[in-house]
């Protein structure tokens, strides 16, 4: 495996997930009984801004650094109060102080959890899964894995708790990962039918997107949405132009809180007139799509 997602941390695409699975977590916490949290793609579970691979890109100044600290851009008092848990967590790891550690997803979900709450973080890549034992290894609530990811997710469900959610955000190396990513979320569900799947993918080819959107419509669910965030018209195959979520038996409050926060992230995300998002109701094929004014004289 050759992707470092050291490099990206923070960036848009983690923003946009981080965010709506901060908002899954805080629903599934809306019942007393505890929940499991399944992340099959851990990667190593904190990670430095200031480090060479994160100064190399600065893709996190053009994230989460929009979004907290002193180059933070003003949003609307609705969309922050959604996003409180989610920015809260993230300031945490540094005690409030400047923006210099990010957290993964399994410490972000740590932040997030409950004492009866469980988190499996499974990561294959030896020196990433050891990373993620300094990162999360003493609470716990954790057990780290580190078998491929597919096994992983079948040897995980159903949990105990029967109530959870698993998140699959694979590096995307290989040309067939969305057809391996639509099996693995048809295995998941046979195993965990009422668990919510949150999937990530990257969006260059807008064509190829929405006709793996569609094969998803197959599913055994009723309540699932597709979260389509673009940056700019992906009319160029080669460059990431957006990133996408499908969010499988999605909470019933989501689509609402997403219509909140989606039009705010793209103001604030993007730098052009381009940017805007797209969320589709893959059982009906419903979709609604909104354009986001971008954000003016960011250096003022």
């Amino acid at each position: 495996m050759n992707y470092r997602h050291a490099f990206h941390a923070g960036n848009f695409a983690d923003v946009v997930k981080h965010a709506l699975f901060a908002r899954v977590l805080d629903y599934l916490k809306r019942k007393e009984t505890p929940f499991r949290v399944i992340d099959t793609h851990a990667g190593i579970g904190r990670y430095d801004l200031t480090s060479t691979e994160a100064g190399k890109t600065g893709e996190w100044r053009d994230g989460i650094g929009r979004l907290v600290g002193p180059s933070a851009l003003p949003l609307s008092q609705e969309a922050r109060d959604l996003l409180k848990p989610y920015l809260d967590a993230v300031s945490a790891e540094t005690g409030g102080g400047p923006l210099v550690r990010y957290p993964g997803s399994p410490r972000l979900a740590l932040r997030l959890m409950r004492e009866d709450d469980r988190l499996v973080a499974n990561e294959l890549h030896p020196e990433d899964a050891a990373a993620l034992k300094a990162a999360i290894g003493r609470d716990t609530r954790a057990r780290i894995t580190t078998l491929d990811a597919w096994v992983a997710l079948r040897a995980q469900l159903p949990p105990k708790e029967r109530r959870g959610v698993v998140l699959i955000d694979p590096p995307f190396e290989e040309p067939n990962e969305l057809e391996r990513l639509a099996r693995g979320l048809a295995e998941g569900l046979e195993r965990f039918a009422t668990g919510t799947f949150i999937a990530w993918y990257p969006i260059k080819d807008g064509k190829q997107i929405e006709r793996w959107e569609k094969s998803l419509a197959a599913l055994p669910a009723t309540r699932m949405l597709a979260v389509d965030f673009f940056l700019r018209k992906p009319t160029d195959a080669q460059r990431l132009n957006g990133c996408g979520l499908a969010v499988i038996n999605a909470p019933y409050t989501l689509q609402e809180e997403l219509g909140v926060l989606l039009p705010e992230l793209v103001r604030v995300l993007s730098d052009n007139c381009h940017g805007y998002f797209k969320m589709t109701d893959l059982f009906t094929g419903k979709a609604h799509s909104k354009a986001g004014r971008a954000q003016q004289n960011r250096s003022e």
